[in-house]
């Protein structure tokens, strides 16, 4: 999945939901990164994903102006006690989601597995770890039963160990399979492995290599396995990267880049590493691998087989525009690069009829997602969900299902969300388990009971006066240095924390307690610099409670009288009329809860705007203005005292002169991509641009890219000394199909632009 968009461990594209965020970045989807420090419960040693190197950041003097006779800003910390707010967070449809070994956590699974014969589960670790543990929703323990942690090195987010199979006959044989991806070599590998029963490890000295496949770059290497019920191997590929396909190897068959192959491993002599079934479709023809089962994929990014039917279902991540699901046939040509799902991509390419590819039987847009993580026809207790095909995607986490009558969609509901979906698996009862980048394995259960959420604004206790948007004593307003790029709208802030605790307090990020609550409210002026005509549109809310972070977006009635909580994402088109009496269309997306959770994630710590270089400014407070850091360490909110702020780094915003280009330029890019792109985050370039990288760390200065080229003569991510080769540049100049950040902005930066622009220009 590069770019998951390409994947989730895959996913190139880059999102970054302006809807939801303070900050947001342009992006490729998948999985990588270094973790926050939240303690594994497996008890094996954790390995967080490494990014960039870094340095200590440069320090930018902030401009204190003490509020009146030395006083502080803040003089008392407000009890945070009128709110409304449910802490048990809140159920919005029929089914919930399980966690079903809460005691046990993972660095960064991508899939799940029952052990044949046994009352055992396997999880498979990105970063080459296997680990087994009893299927006891009370588990603690986990064994490990391979580390190939040496053998794997990732420089995107889409290589590692991606892929695991049990042989059919493990009982008697105790095989399995895996797939990873060796960097040295480029190349992608099938090992067959036996399971020792007296050890109970995967015994890498009698293992057999079944497959090596050469990869022309790091992304799109596919890497799902699993055995059909003919007992054959299925393996997807990716076509090899980059961006558009450039060797046009998904409508290649003399390649198996692009394709579903199949292969029989079960071979009579074992010196045979693998045979191809004579009843693959394409055994015999001239010029074309017999191992290809399907092919015209791009990244596909899991498929499973119906425990019923025996159909296989494939999510197949797209490039620019379109995520889709398809039932793969024998002998398919699903269409890339020659069809984006449905969409013409590459006409010039198409050689053959229009009734040679096979349309996905559904797809969707970019406005609801960024990377398809495939899943599972259900089959187990839940009697709604019964033949339902349950897929999600990587940026949204929304879980959605579909049913299908015949070859035709009858219906698509949203069933859950969950933070960081990489995959799905199927235990022995039918149950669809998902699994969470972050660590847990859930399942789906129906609701017995409904929390809501305070449908209106004014429920929910934040303001104790709308018309003044006054806030409840507990919240603390605050402004970012650096604010996130929100195509012109006019934002305040604030911050709650719940009585007799505290932020955690680093250089950088912080962790925020149970509890803790975000406001973000906005505003656009109607009127082209008319501070007067400034209407609201929406109030956003972000809340810590006992089911993690949620958040929620309050629409403003025409009468600015009171505010409606959303559900789903919201579109209007706002007429802004100019000083030269002309006037702009401008669109304007409000969020769901789904876009919120996109930008807000773990490896962001969930809130954007709120962290050390951001708060280290002054703020007007009603009892003088004073730096905002000096002001909430007055009031005793952090974790420890943290001393004069002057010590701490600046995020200057965009049109301080007084910082170097450098600064401002690297500030940008830490506010607005940086969210996904860093270790860990959506995107699976493997760029990191958080603030303190250098820039060779950054991995991005005279980078090719691997999201397409934009027919850009010698592209590159930041082309040194040259902002019209850089597509980091290109894609913040255009508002439509590949913009960045590619969800809920319309409106070209003009100044983020320049300034990105006159940095790369600068550059050596």
């Amino acid at each position: 999945m590069s770019n998951f968009y390409s994947f989730p461990l895959l996913i190139a594209l880059s999102v970054s939901v302006a809807a939801c965020s303070d900050r947001t970045d342009d992006q490729d989807p998948t999985v990588g990164g270094t973790t926050t420090e939240s303690e594994p419960t497996d008890s094996l040693p954790q390995e967080p994903m490494t990014g960039g190197d870094t340095v200590t950041p440069p320090v930018v003097d902030p401009v204190v102006t003490p509020a009146p006779n030395g006083e502080f800003g803040l003089t008392q910390r407000a009890s945070l006690n009128d709110l409304n707010l449910p802490i048990d967070g809140v159920s919005l449809g029929d089914f919930q989601l399980v966690n079903v070994y809460p005691n046990l956590r993972f660095q960064e699974a991508l899939l799940v597995d029952d052990v044949p014969g046994e009352n055992r589960m396997i999880v498979v670790e990105q970063f080459g770890r296997i680990k087994a543990f009893n299927d006891d929703p009370n588990v603690t323990e986990v064994q490990e039963i391979l580390d190939y942690s040496d053998k794997i090195s990732i420089v995107s987010g889409e290589q590692g160990l991606l892929g695991f199979a049990f042989d059919p006959n493990f009982v008697e044989n105790r095989y399995v399979y895996t797939y990873h991806t060796q960097v040295e070599t480029n190349r992608s590998i099938i090992t067959r492995l036996p399971w020792d029963r007296e050890t109970d490890k995967l015994d890498d000295s009698k293992a057999k290599i079944v497959m090596t496949i050469d990869q022309p770059f790091e992304t799109h290497n596919g890497g799902m396995m699993a055995f059909g019920k003919d007992n054959f191997l299925y393996i997807s590929l990716g076509d090899g990267g980059d961006g558009g396909d450039p060797f046009n190897n998904a409508q290649d068959r003399s390649t198996l880049l692009g394709s579903i192959i199949r292969i029989d491993v079960n071979t009579p002599d074992d010196s045979v590493a693998y045979l191809v079934p004579d009843s693959n479709p394409f055994v015999g023809e001239e010029n074309v691998r017999p191992e290809i089962w399907a092919y015209g994929f791009r990244n596909p990014w899991r498929f499973s087989f119906d425990r019923l039917t025996g159909d296989m279902w494939l999510g197949d991540v797209g490039q620019a525009d379109l995520e889709e699901i398809s039932l793969v046939k024998a002998g398919g040509n699903y269409g890339w690069r020659v069809y984006e799902g449905t969409r013409p991509n590459e006409a010039n390419l198409n050689v053959l009829p229009d009734s040679a590819f096979t349309p996905p039987v559904y797809e969707y847009d970019h406005s609801q997602g960024l990377a398809v993580i495939g899943g599972y026809v259900y089959r187990g207790a839940v009697g709604a969900l019964q033949g339902k095909y349950l897929f999600s995607d990587f940026y949204s986490g929304e879980i959605t299902a579909l049913t299908l009558d015949g070859e035709t969609v009858t219906n698509v509901e949203s069933i859950a969300t969950v933070e960081g979906p990489t995959s799905f698996g199927e235990n022995r009862e039918g149950e669809v388990l998902v699994v969470s980048r972050y660590g847990g394995i859930f399942k789906f259960a129906q609701n017995t009971a409904s929390i809501e959420f305070p449908q209106s604004l004014s429920q929910t206790g934040l303001f104790t006066d709308l018309s003044s948007l006054t806030p409840s004593s507990g919240l603390v307003e605050y402004t970012p240095s650096h604010p996130f790029w929100s195509d012109g709208a006019i934002k305040r802030r604030w911050i709650g924390v719940p009585d007799d605790v505290k932020i955690d307090f680093s250089d950088n990020d912080w962790n925020f307690p149970l509890g803790t609550v975000s406001v973000k409210h906005f505003e656009m002026e109607m009127i082209e610099n008319t501070p007067s005509s400034a209407r609201r549109l929406e109030t956003r809310v972000m809340y810590n409670t006992s089911q993690g972070w949620q958040g929620y977006s309050y629409r403003w009635n025409t009468e600015q009288t009171e505010a409606t909580l959303l559900s789903d994402r919201q579109t209007e088109q706002l007429t802004i009329n100019l000083n030269d009496g002309t006037a702009r269309e401008q669109r304007y997306d409000y969020p769901s809860p789904n876009d919120c959770s996109s930008c807000h994630s773990e490896p962001a710590t969930y809130l954007l705007g709120l962290e050390t270089g951001q708060l280290n400014t002054d703020f007007a407070y009603a009892n003088g203005t004073d730096n905002q850091l000096r002001a909430l360490n007055h009031i005793a909110m952090f974790s420890y005292d943290i001393g004069n702020p002057e010590q701490y780094k600046v995020l200057p915003p965009v049109e301080d002169e007084s910082a170097s280009l450098e600064v401002r330029a690297r500030a940008y890019l830490d506010v607005n991509c940086s969210t996904c792109h860093q270790p860990r985050g959506a995107a699976p370039t493997g760029m990191d641009f958080r603030f303190e990288v250098t820039n060779d760390g950054m991995k991005a200065i005279d980078v090719w890219p691997q999201s397409g080229s934009f027919n850009i003569e010698n592209p590159r991510i930041i082309a040194a000394g040259s902002k019209e080769r850089s597509i980091v540049w290109h894609r913040m100049s255009i508002i439509e199909g590949g913009r960045m950040p590619p969800v809920s902005s319309h409106l070209v930066d003009k100044a983020g632009l320049k300034l990105i622009g006159d940095w790369i220009d600068s550059l050596q």
